[in-house]
């Protein structure tokens, strides 16, 4: 995507690349079809701007956070396919870490044991790919190989990442802001083998002249999808929080400079810093089914024929008459943490009809993100008023509607949905002066949408307190 001083888009183009699935649980993507795609991407989008890539101030990347590619850099060939955020085949290693071990993960890391993060992958990798003990062997999220690709590979690429994507690896220290050796041996990874940890708007290196841009530009912004929308939303402050609503759900805090450690099932990651800036942290809690329970809706129960159709059915009732959905399809993230939860419909009378459980899970999605919101409240003690928000669901107005309700606050949507893109360009501009300052981003920041709350706080709490007692019935379903 191509920005503008204003911050729209002058240009873009997308591809696809492939899932690969080898085994039950595990999920890979090819590293050297996502650089492919990349420059296809590239050339594309600076067509239909119709503009050189010498007209462009900077670049910036964003990428899906954990997964871990490893490649040779003599050859410039992926070693192994890159594993993918979604991959479990870790569980075992980390089920084996010792209790003051995973203490000390948790620590220094803020996050939980799980083999979402990027520090298991590369174990597995280094214990079942004999070339990853290589000298040659380099490591890195998705940022890192195109960072090495774009500034040259063989010829000499930047190996290099920002404090967002390594805080997802279970290696970084959040107070040091760099690889830790205790870390590293708890997980056998060797520091040569892994990127520079850089801010998250500075100058990484140029582009290859001989690459798709043609010519030496700075690339200047690297964030970590999530961060990204953080930093696309200018939710630059203590207490500002966005959250993404796709087929599962991301809600970030920005907790300023402090390192808040969640008492309530959140993770502690990095937010972004800029340059030399102090860091600024953020509590973040995910939420594994939300836009899916729509899909579900569609294609497994025939309720609706397009996911779109959803907000029209759910209107054509005015409350869900008591029923309540918890699609805890594969358990609960947060605050709960429970893999032991199985999905469940409660609530149920004769008088129940098809535009009840659309209206109910509509509202699952609104109780989820209010139960993460909630939590951080609690562990940030920073009173929540107004919670901006992008991605899918964004567009059901009446979702959005039940959102301000459930949770007694505004909601905001920006006219620019493609935040996570924009997070990325914004951190690029800043470090090359192409934006001066913070305060210049948040002046062209446009609202498309406002949502503010209808309901009563009794209303609110009498319906919370039922949701509630609906996820507890989810609990121990195989005991």
């Amino acid at each position: 995507m191509i920005f503008d001083h204003a911050g729209k888009v002058v240009g873009q183009h997308q591809v696809e690349h492939r899932q690969i699935m080898p085994h039950a649980g595990w999920v890979e993507h090819d590293a050297s079809e996502i650089w492919e795609r990349t420059q296809e991407v590239i050339v594309a989008a600076l067509k239909q701007a119709d503009i050189l890539g010498s007209d462009l101030a900077a670049i910036g990347i964003t990428n899906q956070r954990e997964t871990t590619v490893v490649w040779d850099v003599t050859t410039g060939q992926p070693l192994s396919n890159a594993i993918v955020w979604q991959d479990t085949r870790s569980t075992e290693f980390l089920s084996g870490l010792t209790p003051e071990d995973q203490k000390t993960i948790r620590y220094k890391t803020g996050l939980t044991i799980a083999p979402y993060f990027s520090g298991s992958k590369i174990n597995w990798l280094l214990s079942n790919v004999p070339q990853t003990h290589s000298a040659n062997a380099r490591f890195g999220t998705i940022d890192s190989w195109l960072l090495w690709n774009l500034t040259g590979g063989v010829r000499g690429g930047v190996h290099a990442t920002d404090v967002t994507n390594a805080s997802r690896t279970l290696l970084m220290d959040l107070e040091t802001l760099d690889w830790d050796p205790q870390l590293l041996s708890i997980f056998g990874v060797s520091r040569d083998s892994l990127p520079v940890i850089n801010s998250s708007s500075e100058q990484f290196g140029l582009t290859d002249p001989h690459g798709p841009f043609g010519t030496a530009i700075p690339i200047a912004g690297i964030l970590g999808d999530q961060q990204a929308a953080m930093v696309g939303q200018l939710c630059f402050d203590r207490g500002e929080s966005k959250t993404t609503y796709g087929t599962g759900n991301f809600a970030l805090l920005n907790t300023g400079t402090e390192i808040v450690r969640s008492k309530n099932g959140l993770l502690t990651t990095v937010c972004f810093k800029f340059g030399d800036e102090p860091a600024r942290y953020a509590l973040e809690g995910s939420v594994a089914v939300t836009g899916s329970a729509i899909q579900w809706l569609r294609d497994q129960l025939g309720v609706i024929t397009h996911a779109a159709e959803v907000e029209k059915l759910a209107s054509s009732v005015t409350d869900t008459a008591g029923v309540y959905f918890v699609p805890a399809f594969s358990g609960l993230f947060a605050p709960y943490w429970r893999s032991d939860a199985r999905g469940a419909i409660v609530g149920l009378t004769r008088a129940a009809t098809k535009a009840h459980l659309a209206r109910a899970a509509l509202e699952a999605i609104c109780y989820q993100t209010r139960d993460v919101m909630d939590a951080m409240v609690a562990d940030s003690g920073v009173p929540m008023t107004e919670m901006r928000v992008d991605g899918g669901i964004t567009a059901n107005s009446l979702c959005m509607q039940m959102q301000a309700d459930i949770m007694g606050i505004e909601i905001s949507k920006p006219l620019i949905a493609e935040t996570t893109a924009l997070g990325a360009a914004y951190a690029a501009g800043l470090a090359v002066g192409f934006w001066s300052t913070q305060d210049e981003l948040r002046e062209q920041w446009q609202e498309s949408r406002h949502w503010s709350p209808t309901s009563t706080h009794e209303s609110r709490e009498v319906g919370y307190a039922q949701w509630r007692k609906a996820v507890e019935k989810t609990f121990n379903w195989e005991q």
